[in-house]
Formats: structure tokens, C-alpha cells, sequence
């Protein structure tokens, strides 16, 4: 089977269960910023020589397929959606992070002033702060959904930018 289906030549996707929409529709918006969101975590994994934060961003990215399944489902197919045996996303993912922030901080990060990403030359510094701006616009782009975003998703990106915001400082620091 192609890749290549030709369905989408007219300027329309499928979300789950076939449902037809403009791929300007916000649920396809807000998807392909989590999506280029992924994409650029893939490039924090492979900037990281070591395991500063490999395994992380790899549970990360594994959390984001499921975002994303939750997210490419209309409201009125949640159901169908959990009897096909899909996990809906649920607010037990940001335990992970809450952890990442609380060991950072307790390593002493520090920060005055504002951030400049890329200057202290620290190439994966550079990543995880452009990561943090690609999550922080699908976040924007989920909050557009209003009541039919699953709001665990919501504190999931919230605290993702949080963690890359501080592993981007840590990262400079040396800490």
C-alpha cells in the first residue's frame, strides 16, 4: 500500500473513524503543531550525545502519539473512539514532568534576565528552547478548541514547555 492515497488532493483530511474535514479545519491545526512539535523533539534526541534527557523525550514522544489520537477525535466520537481500545489522554502523563521540574530546580538552575536562545552556543540548548516555542503554539492552538480539548492535554503542554524551558537553562548552566 502507497502512502500516497491522492484523498487529501482536494484540500480535505480524515480524523478518526473517517470523518472528512478541511485541512484548515482547528482540530488538523492543532494536530500538525503537535506533530512539528514531535519532529522537533526528534531533533533534541538526536542533539543529546549523552542521556541528558534521551529518555524523557522519548516518553515524550510516545505521550504525544497518544495527544494526538485524542485530539484527531470529534467529541461525538469519544466513545467509539475508547471501545476501539484507544486510552484517552489523561492528567497521570504530567506526573513525569511535575518530577523533571522538581529535580531541575532542586539542582539549582538559576535565571535573571531574559532568555536568548542560542547564546551560549550550546546547540541542544537552541533545540529544547525551540521545542518550547513549538509547544507553547500547540497549546494556543488546542486552547482554540475551547470545551472540546480534553484539558489534561492542556496541563500536559503547559508543563512540557516548563520542563524544556528548564532543561534548556540547566542544559547552559551545567548544572
Amino acid at each position: 500500500m502507497s502512502i500516497t492515497t491522492r484523498r487529501g488532493d482536494e484540500g480535505e483530511t480524515e480524523l478518526m473513524f473517517g470523518r472528512r474535514v478541511p485541512k484548515s479545519h482547528p482540530r488538523i491545526i492543532a494536530g500538525g503543531a503537535v506533530d512539528e512539535l514531535n519532529a522537533v523533539l526528534g531533533l533534541v534526541r538526536a542533539a543529546d550525545s549523552g542521556d541528558f534527557l534521551r529518555g524523557l523525550i522519548a516518553a515524550v514522544q510516545e505521550d504525544l502519539v497518544v495527544l494526538m489520537g485524542d485530539v484527531a477525535t470529534l467529541p461525538e466520537d469519544i466513545a467509539r473512539y475508547q471501545a476501539a481500545g484507544f486510552d484517552l489522554f489523561c492528567s497521570d502523563r504530567v506526573n513525569k514532568l511535575d518530577s523533571r521540574v522538581e529535580l531541575i530546580e532542586g539542582q539549582g538552575v538559576t535565571f535573571k534576565g531574559w532568555v536568548f536562545p542560542g547564546a551560549s552556543s550550546d546547540m541542544l540548548a537552541a533545540h529544547l528552547d525551540h521545542a518550547r516555542t513549538v509547544c507553547r503554539r500547540a497549546e494556543r492552538e488546542l486552547v482554540m478548541l475551547g470545551d472540546d480539548v480534553n484539558e489534561a492535554i492542556l496541563v500536559y503542554l503547559n508543563r512540557l514547555s516548563d520542563v524544556l524551558w528548564l532543561s534548556a537553562r540547566d542544559r547552559e548552566q551545567g548544572v
